[in-house]
Formats: C-alpha cells, structure tokens, sequence
C-alpha cells in the first residue's frame, strides 16, 4: 500500500478523534456519566495513537544509511506496538479503574440527553473513519473475509485504524446501552458496569494488535499470495533445474526481501548464471513490486561442491 493511501486513513481517524474526545469529555463533565468518561479518554488515547502512527511513517520513509542498510521501514511496527500498549494502558486499564470507582461510589447522571446525542454524532463519525479504514484494508487484501484481511495486512497504519474504530463503535454501543438503563432504572451502577466493559473491548483490542505487530517486528515473512507468485516465475524458468529455498521477510509494509537458493542448468557459465538472476529479479519485482531486494544463492545438487557465496538482483 501507497504511503499516501495510509496517511489518508490516519488523518481521517485523528480528524474525527480529536473532535469526538473534546465533545466527550465535556458532555462527561456536564452529566457526570462514568462510561462517557472512559469513550472520552478513549477516543483521547485515539487521537494521540494516530499521532504515533503518523510519526512511525515518517520515522520508516527515511533512506537507507551505513548502520540501517536495509532502511527503516520496520520502525513503523515499533510505533504500532507503541500504539497498542497505549490502548491496553491509558485506554483498558484506565476505563475499568473509572468504572470500579464508580461501582463503588455511584453517581447519578445530569441530562442523559446530552449524552445520547454526544453518542450518535460519534458513532457517524467514527462509522465514517471506519469505512475509509475498511476500503483500503480490502484493497490490499480482496477477497477476504474481515479476519483474514486483518491477519494478513502488513500495514500496522491501516489495521490498527480499523481495529480502533471497530472497538469504538462497539464501545459506543456499550455506553448507549449502559446510559439507557441507567437512565430507564434510575440505577447508575449500570452506567459504571458500561465502563467496564469498555474496557475489556479496550484491553482484547490492544492484545490483537500487539500479538500482530509483534510478529512484524520479529521478521514475518511474505504472505502465501506473494510467495506462490514467487515460486510460479521460477518454476516457469527453464535454466532452473531446481528450487532448494525461498526465504521471505517484511522490512516494512511495502518492502520484502527474499533469499534464494537455486540449481541452475550444469552447462551454464558463470555469466550466464549472473544474466539468469538479473532476468529473474526484473521478472519478480514486475510481478510483485513489494519485492525490493532479491538475493539468490547459485547451488548444485546435493552429492556435489555447494558454490561459495551469492549473487544479488
């Protein structure tokens, strides 16, 4: 995915949290609801992950140097686990604190209907950030179902958006259903149960997200699509007698390294071992321009010498 298309679904996201926090926390301010509070710090925690994420991009977008020679793309997982650590700590754990507070010492609530309207302009608006989330998770993974997208994108700055939107507008359900019952019984307790909750959809979020971004960060390789369409071009290449290795790894969203090991015909002379790998790196970054870097390792069969080093496309 372009980094301009991921910009795209983060400014949205920060656009709609840093106005539906403002209205949030006033609307807890005026009524006293326990459960507004924690969607008001959570649509807070929100606003400043989308700041994070905007900061990793910028942070993955520089050139390669000396000490980082294969770039800084996967400094954009980093910020991403930043993000999830900071829903399970400022958003979960901070919602579930205001809600045991509030069990404990309930209060009642002040103009309910604030709080209904404050609901519904936010559940537009996130509604809105999600569908631009969802447009370009599908994009990148067509034909999948929501799971499978989400388990297979390699672009933290798009699934951590649509798992943030996804938890907010359940949170907001939850908050709407805890302040009518609060409201219709005339037990605010109900209100603070709402809160709770809230933040456990908070904490199973950021679980998710951290377990995905972890296994970024840790050097996950290229998804089964890519690889298939790896294998398709050398098979398809008679001077190929056969594929010992595919390896793969994501050194950002849009940039994998793959490693090779390959028998080439026995008649070839080392130049035309050296064209053969030129031929196939032009051919595999066609197919998938994601594939940045191409290194292959000339091999003979088994019961003869393998040949010492490398050749890089």
């Amino acid at each position: 995915m372009a980094p301009g298309n991921s910009k795209i679904v983060i400014y949205a996201a920060l656009a709609g949290n840093l106005a539906i926090a403002m209205t949030k926390f006033v609307a807890s301010w005026w009524t006293g609801s326990g459960a507004m509070l924690s969607e008001a710090v959570h649509s807070l925690v929100d606003t400043s992950n989308q700041g994070f994420l905007l900061l990793g991009l910028r942070r993955s977008a520089r050139p390669a140097s000396q000490r980082h020679p294969f770039g800084h793309g996967m400094e954009i997982y980093f910020w991403a686990f930043i993000v999830a650590l900071m829903i399970f700590a400022l958003g979960g754990a901070a919602s579930i604190y205001e809600g045991a507070q509030r069990l404990l010492d309930p209060e009642p609530i002040r103009d309910p209907w604030i709080n209904y309207l404050v609901l519904g302009v936010s559940f537009a608006i996130e509604a809105t950030s999600l569908r631009v989330a969802w447009r370009e998770l599908r994009r990148s993974q067509p034909g999948r179902t929501m799971l499978a997208a989400l388990r297979g994108s390699k672009d933290p700055s798009v699934f951590s958006i649509f798992c943030e939107d996804s938890a907010a507008l359940v949170g907001l359900s939850v908050a709407a259903a805890g302040l009518a019952l609060a409201h219709v019984l005339q037990e605010p307790r109900f209100d603070a149960i709402a809160s709770l909750a809230i933040g456990g959809i908070l904490i199973l979020t950021a679980v998710f997200l951290a377990r995905e971004t972890l296994s970024l960060m840790t050097g996950e390789s290229a998804s089964v699509e890519v690889l298939a369409s790896v294998r398709a071009v050398l098979e398809g290449d008679r001077r190929i007698q056969r594929i010992e290795e595919i390896l793969s790894m994501h050194l950002g969203p849009s940039d994998i390294l793959l490693g090779i090991s390959l028998d080439f015909d026995d008649e070839m002379t080392s130049e035309e071992i050296e064209a053969t790998v030129h031929d196939l790196g032009k051919k595999l970054r066609s197919t998938q321009p994601s594939i940045t870097r191409v290194f292959v390792r000339p091999v003979q069969p088994a019961k003869k010498k393998v040949l010492a080093g490398s050749v890089t496309s």
